[in-house]
């Protein structure tokens, strides 16, 4: 937790008046018992009523500053413990960003809003406590046990003989919580994984009537969660009323070897209230200091999952150059001896070799798990090859700035991802200062100027969370006319046509065969979507398997044959060659 300090350097004023105005307040308390001594001795034994009337004007007053300076510092903590928490979430917001796909799946989703919601609020309370009540509490264990000391020494012996017993059992209870608490956040993971899961894959899980058997699942999770919750409850319910039971047995002595010494005459009446007034509030920091125990140990379990985010570092470091000219006969992507794999899985990709000049269109054909996806995600540094080189526009892609890299590169994922807003604020991701004639030009390419031309609003309709309130088909459409708003010099289609019919599909291919110098990358499994490309790539099994324009795979490569035939491909030439087509 002390590692995170740095996001309070900017309330160090806040951090010393805070705790400045409570000590103030736990001294003008510690008065108190001795001012009601004084009165009890002078005031009522002696039944001197101004005397009792002046001096409770005094506690008064007293009481009066102590709210004056408690307040204070409740304002210094919030301001601080709100502005930590913030500038922590920016931090860990920005740092998030920065991480490659390989360590955002690592940490995974679920968990990274885990620690960015309760986590840091949990650090937050902790800020506010240190500054309310981490000085306050101590120095009124030790002020009670000087004070008693001053009163009589003897009797502040029980003093001595309680403190320590207290302290045992915080100590006992916080080394028992603590990995506990760390189970229960990392459990929390998991119910929110869950939860996401269950919202995001709703009409999946309604469409195979999986209800019943989601929310099983779901409730043993909460459950384990609950169960976890309970165990660290108990260990935590100990510290209130053992705490209690040690400081009543204390006040017990207090009074009984009090009352002795009344009777012999080394104690007054008014000192032995004293002396149980500062029992008492040694009790009540106690349990204030028992409480912070729970607070700061969960604080510490979460500053530990924080500070992981931290010093989780990205494996892909951005490059240095930013060139403003290229070398004009470099190829546009180069791979040499390319391999790859995800952790400590086999290979993803294995010596995968090949050439794309500036302007071709090559299409990427295998079956599910070939390597096809991973394979484009080399090119915008997504991931970096174990082994093996690659080059855009004949530099080696470790070499760029990410800027530099991707600001030419137009990328559609396979999922289709769309923000909350408009049509327009999401096509202006492409470019910002797009004008309505080069969104009008993207979308007509793109195959979605028709059904955007037909909305109310045009370009200015609402796109929910998600783009839930388009079709696969739609959604798909705008991510590619989005891609093509920045006028990429490379574009990346990965299988991001899938959900579009096949006159669509063919429409939109002929669209981009009409942009000038654009290489494209068009991923798919269905031969009609990349067999008319310059050059095709065939993976299998990590593997590249052949490679050629359509008909030369058709002659020396098995595997794509195989693909055409599995497809229907051949028959409907064959077909098409009887009818003269």
């Amino acid at each position: 937790m002390f590692r995170l300090r740095r996001f309070l350097k900017d309330y160090v004023v806040l951090l010393i008046i805070g705790p400045l105005c409570k000590l103030t307040e736990a001294v003008l308390e510690l008065m108190i018992p001795l001012v009601t001594a004084d009165i009890v001795d002078n005031g009522v034994l002696k039944e001197d009523a101004s005397y009792v009337l002046s001096h409770g004007a005094l506690m008064v007053l007293m009481g009066a500053l102590g709210l004056g300076f408690a307040l204070v510092c409740q304002k210094s903590a919030s301001i601080a413990s709100q502005g930590f928490g913030t500038k922590l979430r920016n931090a860990m917001f920005r740092h998030i960003n920065t991480l490659s796909h390989a360590e955002l799946d690592h940490l995974g989703t679920p968990s990274l809003i885990t620690r960015m919601t309760s986590d840091i609020n949990q650090l937050q309370l902790a800020v506010a406590m240190l500054i309310r009540l981490v000085i306050r509490a101590p120095f009124l264990v030790i002020g009670a046990l000087v004070m008693a000391c001053t009163i009589d020494l003897k009797m502040s012996l029980i003093f001595f003989a309680a403190s320590p017993l207290i302290a045992l059992v915080l100590y006992a209870v916080m080394h028992r919580s603590v990995p506990y608490f760390k189970d229960m956040q990392k459990k929390l993971d998991t119910v929110s994984l869950l939860s996401r899961e269950n919202l995001s894959g709703n009409r999946v899980i309604r469409a195979f009537n999986k209800q019943e058997t989601d929310a099983k699942i779901f409730e043993q999770a909460n459950n384990d969660l609950a169960e976890t919750s309970v165990r660290v409850g108990r260990i935590s319910a100990l510290l209130s009323p053992v705490t209690y039971i040690i400081s009543q047995a204390a006040i017990i002595a207090i009074v009984w070897f009090g009352a002795v010494s009344v009777n012999v005459g080394q104690l007054q009446t008014g000192e032995v209230i004293a002396l149980v007034n500062y029992m008492t509030q040694i009790l009540l920091a106690m349990i204030v200091v028992s409480n912070l125990v729970v607070i700061f140990t969960k604080a510490f379990a979460s500053a530990a999952r924080v500070n992981e985010v931290f010093d989780t570092r990205a494996s892909v470091q951005e490059g240095s150059e930013e060139p403003t000219e290229y070398d004009a006969d470099a190829p546009a992507v180069e791979f040499r001896h390319v391999f790859f794999g995800y952790g400590e899985g086999g290979d993803a990709l294995r010596d995968i070799s090949f050439t794309v000049p500036r302007g071709r269109t090559i299409g990427i054909i295998g079956g599910t798990g070939s390597g096809k996806s991973t394979l484009v995600n080399l090119i915008p540094r997504f991931y970096d090859a174990r082994k093996g080189e690659v080059l855009v526009n004949g530099m080696n892609v470790r070499n760029y700035t990410f800027r530099a890299l991707r600001r030419e590169m137009g990328i559609v994922p396979q999922k289709a991802v769309l923000q909350s807003g408009t049509i327009r604020s999401n096509l202006l991701w492409g470019d910002p200062d797009a004008a309505d004639e080069v969104l009008t030009e993207a979308l007509t390419a793109a195959q979605a100027y028709d059904f955007v031309a037909a909305l109310p609003d045009g370009l200015d309709s609402e796109v929910q969370a998600g783009g839930n309130n388009f079709s696969g088909g739609q959604k798909q459409r705008l991510t590619i006319a989005r891609a093509l708003v920045r006028k990429p010099k490379l574009l990346i289609l990965d299988d991001s046509a899938s959900a579009l019919d096949m006159a669509t599909d063919a429409a939109l291919r002929s669209a981009l065969r009409q942009m000038q110098d654009m290489t494209v990358f068009i991923i798919s499994q269905r031969v009609a979507a990349v067999r008319n490309a310059d050059e095709i790539l065939v993976l299998e099994n990590a593997a590249l398997m052949g490679k050629g324009s359509h008909e030369q795979l058709l002659k020396d490569c098995e595997l794509y044959r195989e693909i055409c035939i599995s497809q229907g491909v051949l028959a409907a030439d064959a077909a098409g060659k009887e009818n003269g087509l």
